[in-house]
């Protein structure tokens, strides 16, 4: 549970960051709707992200042999706006962040939040663990270290039929982990739930 609680605050509060630079950069109107907006965003962004991302690189793989390098970069970004847009479609009707701006600042107010939110998303992933380890520490003061401390999964705590006598990691394993069509971020919060 406090894994749970760490990840959802420590992304919420990044996420209200975020939205507070969209509302600044962006003719999108953003100010105080921030706060409900950052709780919407963060769960979509945990719930609802994965599964549409999945779903986008399933059909985007059918066609992924005919591709180039480049087109298949170009698909990559594509597909990352396309999630981050419909992200950002239901935070606005969700909450009460706003487009204004006439027609061209509309434009402008659907175009760059998306973009802002992919640079935020790679920020955040590249200091994820830092930002949550940081979090977890301050939950557990304000919990008075009552919290239980199952941060790192031990290899004592591996699941005996994923492993041969030795420890080495068995074909079965790799297999259930590679083609679970979950994503690291889902499957470290199953992993959570189960200890």
């Amino acid at each position: 549970m406090k894994k749970w609680v760490v990840r959802f605050v420590s992304l919420l509060v990044f996420n209200i960051v975020v939205l507070l630079v969209v509302g600044w950069l962006t003719p999108a109107r953003v100010g105080w709707a921030a706060l409900w907006a950052g709780i919407v965003l963060t769960a979509i962004v945990i719930w609802i992200k994965p599964l549409v991302e999945k779903w986008f690189r399933s059909m985007a793989a059918k066609s992924a042999h005919q591709r180039t390098r480049a087109g298949e970069k170009l698909v990559e970004f594509l597909l990352a706006f396309a999630v981050a847009l419909l992200v950002w479609i239901a935070t606005v009707v969700f909450t009460g962040v706003s487009i204004g701006g006439g027609i061209f600042g509309a434009f402008w107010g659907w175009v760059l939040p998306p973009v802002i939110l992919i640079v935020g998303w790679a920020i955040y992933g590249a200091i994820d663990d830092r930002v949550e380890s940081h979090a977890g520490a301050l939950y557990d003061r304000a919990t008075g270290g009552q919290a239980k401390k199952t941060d790192a999964a031990s290899p004592a705590d591996a699941d005996p039929l994923d492993t041969y006598p030795g420890g080495a990691p068995s074909p079965g394993a790799e297999r259930r982990t590679r083609d679970d069509g979950l994503t690291d971020e889902q499957r470290r919060m199953l992993d959570e739930l189960g200890s």
